[in-house]
């Protein structure tokens, strides 16, 4: 088989055949009607049980609180960029760490990865909530919900950045030895770029982690969409509804990264051989 362009999604798995796609139609067509019917008991019991009663959802009509359901989506932007941002640059010096020749430095990476990947998200919440400020260290709300959910997700960004260090031909890293550059120019200007290039969408997957480890910040009083649903409901006693509404916007959010993720990764060739 001649080279081809494939993405990397095309060279892990192979197309389905005639009967595969007639099974998946089917299972996609008996889904569809599962969901339909599972949708419809949830709006007719929500009917029975008053649930779609005016007075739970008036208030939606209103601007005002739209604004302040706005805020808080802002405020959730925040934390998750700001954490998005640590992440990475912790995942970058982890996997550095990682992948040294040196022992001590990959060992002390690779505790750090099992480390975090073991321990709950809300755990180190609760350390830089709670314990933290024992020490006389006294942070933003901001930086107390962002340094943790960073922490809790460096792990798995430090391994999505050796794997693609991994991916890349070791015969990129030799062409450009034997041109004399040095061994950190050839990572940083040869080896590391493509790497980057290779993992951005499973980077991007990474971030809708993020934003739902965000959802913890209601335990700091941070105002971002799930604190400010909180307050709506302790003023409208519409515990219900405003759920819904903030968990279709959480949908939403994750959705648009899950297919920028798609898109990306489309738009990513690599050169597989048969």
């Amino acid at each position: 088989m001649s080279s081809a362009h494939l993405s990397v999604k095309d060279a892990l798995y192979e197309a389905p055949g005639p009967k595969s796609r007639r099974a998946i139609r089917i299972a996609t067509a008996i889904s569809i009607v599962l969901i339909i019917a599972l949708i419809y008991a949830i709006i007719r019991q929500f009917y029975i049980t008053g649930q779609l009663s005016p007075k739970y959802w008036s208030f939606f009509t209103r601007w005002t609180t739209w604004r302040f359901l706005g805020a808080g989506l802002l405020g959730t932007f925040e934390a998750a960029m700001l954490s998005g941002v640590l992440a990475l640059s912790a995942g970058f010096l982890i996997m550095l760490c990682r992948i040294s020749t040196n022992k001590v430095l990959s060992m002390i990476g690779r505790a750090y990865i099992q480390f975090t990947r073991g321990v709950p998200t809300l755990l180190f919440i609760y350390f830089f909530f709670l314990a933290v400020p024992q020490f006389g260290l006294k942070l933003a709300a901001i930086w107390k919900i962002a340094i943790p959910v960073a922490i809790s997700a460096s792990g798995v960004v430090a391994e999505v950045l050796r794997n693609g260090v991994n991916a890349v031909p070791k015969g990129q890293r030799e062409a450009a030895l034997s041109l004399g550059m040095r061994e950190r120019a050839v990572f940083y200007k040869v080896i590391f770029p493509q790497a980057l290039r290779y993992v951005v969408p499973s980077l991007i997957a990474q971030l809708v982690i993020v934003v739902k480890d965000t959802t913890y910040a209601y335990i700091i009083n941070f105002p971002d969409l799930m604190q400010n649903a909180k307050v709506l409901i302790s003023n409208y006693d519409a515990m219900l509804s405003i759920y819904l509404v903030a968990a279709v916007i959480y949908i939403l959010i994750c959705y648009m990264l899950n297919k920028l993720a798609e898109h990306i990764n489309n738009s990513t060739k690599v050169s597989v051989r048969g």
